[in-house]
């Protein structure tokens, strides 16, 4: 897969730590990688609960999912958004309630948009 390595950490990173800020005490973080259909596939999976409904897209800016005592600035979803992008890439939220959720990075196998890619 070509990447550009750091911009992708950056999204993987992002990731994680909103997993472990937002996980409750005793659960887990699950990281998966898989690889269909031209595409790879990196997974985060938390136990924070599941995210209450909103009208809002939960990549914008300084969103609601920042942490109640606003500690957080409610960039790492964005900055995750737009480094996946600039891979060609695509990210989802699959919202377990009661549970917690499963982000999911999708990065085409072809070359990398933007910046001069590197092989991971």
């Amino acid at each position: 897969m070509n990447a550009d390595p750091q911009l992708l950490a950056s999204a993987v990173t992002n990731l994680l730590n909103n997993a472990f800020t937002y996980t409750h005490a005793g659960g887990r973080v699950v990281l998966r990688v898989n690889h269909e259909h031209e595409r790879v596939m990196i997974e985060v999976e938390d136990q924070c609960g599941g995210i209450p409904d909103s009208a809002t897209d939960r990549f914008q800016p300084f969103g609601e999912r920042r942490g109640r005592d606003r500690t957080g600035l409610g960039l790492g979803l964005s900055i995750a958004r737009k480094a996946v992008e600039a891979h060609g890439g695509d990210i989802h939220i699959r919202n377990i309630p009661g549970t917690g959720c499963v982000f999911t990075i999708e990065i085409p196998v072809g070359e990398a948009v933007g910046r001069q890619p590197a092989v991971l």
